[in-house]
């Protein structure tokens, strides 16, 4: 394979401009050949970095020179490669990754969740600079994927698993006045689809928060969980599939509602929206041991959040 290679030297006294350039490469997953002298594969989206890069030590007078480098023998090939073995990245990774899963039952929700997508960051780029990777990115999203379920067992062991099929459009005139239930002690998805329902759809809905889904009503309304009538289908957790089936998905701000509801719901990139919202919603639950209570006050913040989304201003 083809490599690049940038060979560098820096003006005296330039520490600052020492250490942007270390923590740049550092990033960029360069191997450190000898002082000033580094090496990468050639692939996609690196070389404009390194020309930027060569540009900054040119303006401050330093030098560099970016270099092509050919195939190289196989043994040389082999040696080069290893200078990019990630395996002691992944071990350091996957110890505090079994860490954390260990601290699940001493552990508050909100903090979990938190911890659990720092570890997915830290997954993320440790695998971006894995030009080679083998079975230990392999392994590693595999032991990601079982904290996480062992996460929604400590945490939601009744959270529903998504089904399949296409959303019937329905009529908002339908549902009226009706009861509606869910998993009680409201999370995320659970508490955005109350606020959804009483805002948009059902303005005299009334909840029932159930200990026990088997024992949901007949005449009631489920939502978000096994066998409720509004549920995950698919991609969508329960406040997107709300959406969908009452025609709400034309609605700017409850589109942002539903995308920040369903990365935090997912553990799939949540913003700083979304992580404040859920820091929030971690404090009010310990206030408020009553879901109803939590309910109005969680309310109040959603209200907030959709006019600042329906703005389409951005934090």
């Amino acid at each position: 394979m083809e490599w690049l290679l940038l060979i560098t030297t820096l003006p005296g006294q330039a520490g600052t401009l020492r250490l942007r350039l270390w923590r740049q490469l550092k990033g960029l997953g360069a191997a450190n050949l000898r002082d000033g002298v580094y090496l990468l594969p050639h692939r996609e989206g690196l070389r404009p970095h390194l020309v930027a890069l060569a540009d900054e030590l040119l303006a401050a007078e330093g030098s560099a020179w970016l270099l092509d480098i050919p195939p190289q023998t196989a043994e040389t090939e082999q040696a080069w490669r290893g200078f990019f073995d990630r395996s002691e990245a992944y071990r350091e990774w996957r110890a505090g990754l079994v860490a954390l899963a260990g601290s699940f039952p001493q552990m508050a929700e909100t903090e979990a969740r938190r911890l659990m997508r720092q570890a997915r960051k830290e997954l993320t780029v440790i695998a971006a600079t894995d030009f080679f990777p083998t079975d230990p990115l392999d392994n590693a999203r595999q032991a990601l994927a079982d904290v996480e379920r062992r996460l929604i067992g400590q945490y939601s062991p009744d959270e529903p698993k998504p089904i399949t099929g296409l959303l019937p459009r329905l009529e908002v005139r339908e549902y009226q006045g009706r009861l509606w239930a869910t998993r009680a002690r409201l999370w995320v998805d659970r508490v955005a689809s109350a606020w959804l329902i009483r805002r948009f759809i059902d303005r005299s809905a009334t909840f029932l928060w159930l200990t026990d889904v088997n024992a949901c009503p007949v005449d009631a309304v489920g939502f978000d969980f096994n066998g409720a009538a509004f549920t995950h289908v698919e991609n969508r957790v329960t406040f997107e599939t709300l959406l969908a089936s009452f025609g709400l998905d034309a609605d700017a701000g409850l589109l942002r509602l539903g995308a920040m509801v369903h990365a935090l719901d997912l553990e799939d990139g949540a913003t700083p929206e979304g992580r404040g919202f859920e820091a929030v919603l971690g404090g009010a639950r310990k206030r408020h041991a009553d879901d109803d209570r939590l309910l109005e006050e969680m309310s109040t913040v959603l209200d907030s959040l959709y006019v600042f989304f329906q703005s389409g201003e951005s934090g």
